[in-house]
C-alpha cells in the first residue's frame, strides 16, 4: 500500500486552483528547489522530485481530474487503477535532459507502465524533461513539457553617494524574501546588476540603481564637487581651512586675497575609475560673514568700511584732468 500524496498540499495551491495558479506555483517551487540552485542538498533534491511529480499530475487536466476522483483510494489496499490512461500524457519524443523515478503512491494510482501512456516514455516509471536553466547533466525528477523561460524583474535600487563610493553590502527585500547585494566600488547611477535566478518566480533580478542627492557632494562625470564655507577674514587673509572629502576632511592652504566663486582643484580626490584611476575634487570658497557682530568685530568692519571708502576716494581723486586746449 502506497503512502498517499496530497499533491495540491505540495505545491501550495487549492484544490479549486486554476490551471495557471498551479503552473505559477510550480514554476516558484521548481525555482527555488532546484538541484543548480541547492548543489549537494539532498533534501532540496527530494522536494524538487515531489514538486514535479504533483505538477506532472495536477498541470494536465486529465491526469487531475482522475486523481481528484481516485486518489484516496489508491492509498488503500488492493487498489486498481483500473483502465487508467490509454493515451495523451507524456506522448512524444523524448527530449533528452533530465531523469527521475515516479513514487509509488503514482505508480499504484496510474499504474507501473502509466496505464499505456504513449511512445517516447519508458517503462517502469520513468519520463524525461528538460528545464529552461539550460544546465546539462543529470537531475533528479522533472517533466516533459518544456518550461518557458522564468520571467525576469527590473526595479530601481536608491543608494547613497557614500556606499556607492566605497562600495558596500545592502540587503534588500523582493516580496518578503531578503537578498544581499554587493555593491561594486565606483558605482554610477543608471548601472545595473544582474543576481541570477533571484527574481520571486525563478528569473533573473535587475537592480537599477539610483543614486541619492547629497547635501555636500555633486558627481560631475569622474569629478566630484563641493562648496567650502571660508569666514571671510580667511578669504581675504589666507589660511588654512578643511575640506571635505568621500574619504574623510583634509588640509587645504587658502592663499589670500581669494574672491567668493573661486574653485580650487584636489588630484584624485574625485570618483573611481574603471582602469584603477580616480577623477578630481573641486572645492569652491564661498566667503561667511558672522551671523552676529561683538562690539569689537563691529568696530573693525567699520575701519575696514572706512579704508575701503578712502581708497575709493583716493583712487577717484587721483584721475588725471581732463586735458585742456587752447584757440
Amino acid at each position: 500500500m502506497a503512502a498517499y500524496k496530497d499533491y495540491y498540499k505540495i505545491l501550495g495551491v487549492p484544490r479549486n486552483a486554476t490551471q495557471k495558479e498551479v503552473r505559477a506555483a510550480y514554476r516558484k517551487l521548481a525555482a527555488k528547489h532546484h538541484p543548480d540552485r541547492n548543489p549537494g542538498d539532498k533534501s532540496a533534491e527530494e522536494r524538487f522530485k515531489e514538486i514535479g511529480e504533483a505538477y506532472a499530475v495536477l498541470g494536465d487536466k486529465e491526469k487531475r481530474a482522475f486523481y481528484d476522483r481516485y486518489g484516496a483510494a489508491a492509498a488503500q489496499p488492493g487498489f486498481s487503477p483500473g483502465g487508467g490512461f490509454s493515451g495523451g500524457g507524456f506522448s512524444g519524443g523524448r527530449p533528452g535532459g533530465v531523469e527521475g523515478d515516479f513514487s509509488d503512491f503514482f505508480q499504484t494510482l496510474f499504474g507501473g507502465g502509466f496505464g499505456g501512456f504513449s511512445a517516447g516514455t519508458p517503462q517502469g516509471g520513468r519520463f524525461t524533461t528538460t528545464f529552461s536553466t539550460g544546465t546539462s547533466g543529470t537531475f533528479p525528477f522533472g517533466f516533459q513539457e518544456q518550461r518557458p523561460r522564468p520571467t525576469d524583474v527590473a526595479v530601481e535600487m536608491p543608494v547613497s553617494l557614500e556606499d556607492a563610493y566605497a562600495g558596500a553590502k545592502k540587503t534588500i527585500n523582493i516580496e518578503g524574501r531578503r537578498l544581499e547585494v554587493t555593491l561594486p566600488k565606483g558605482s554610477r547611477d543608471g548601472s545595473r546588476l544582474r543576481l541570477r535566478g533571484q527574481a520571486p518566480e525563478g528569473g533573473d533580478l535587475y537592480l537599477t540603481l539610483r543614486l541619492e542627492p547629497h547635501p555636500r557632494f555633486r558627481l560631475d562625470g569622474d569629478d566630484v564637487r563641493v562648496t567650502v564655507d571660508v569666514p571671510d577674514y580667511v578669504a581675504a587673509l589666507g589660511g588654512k581651512v578643511r575640506v571635505p572629502t568621500l574619504d574623510g576632511d583634509v588640509e587645504m592652504k587658502l592663499p589670500g586675497p581669494t574672491p567668493s566663486g573661486r574653485s580650487f582643484r584636489l588630484r584624485g580626490r574625485g570618483w573611481p575609475r574603471k582602469d584603477g584611476t580616480r577623477g578630481d575634487q573641486y572645492a569652491e570658497v564661498r566667503a561667511t560673514v558672522p551671523a552676529t557682530l561683538s562690539d569689537e568685530q563691529r568696530a573693525a568692519y567699520v575701519r575696514l568700511q572706512a579704508l575701503a571708502e578712502m581708497r575709493a576716494k583716493g583712487a577717484s581723486d587721483a584721475r588725471p584732468n581732463d586735458p585742456v586746449t587752447s584757440s
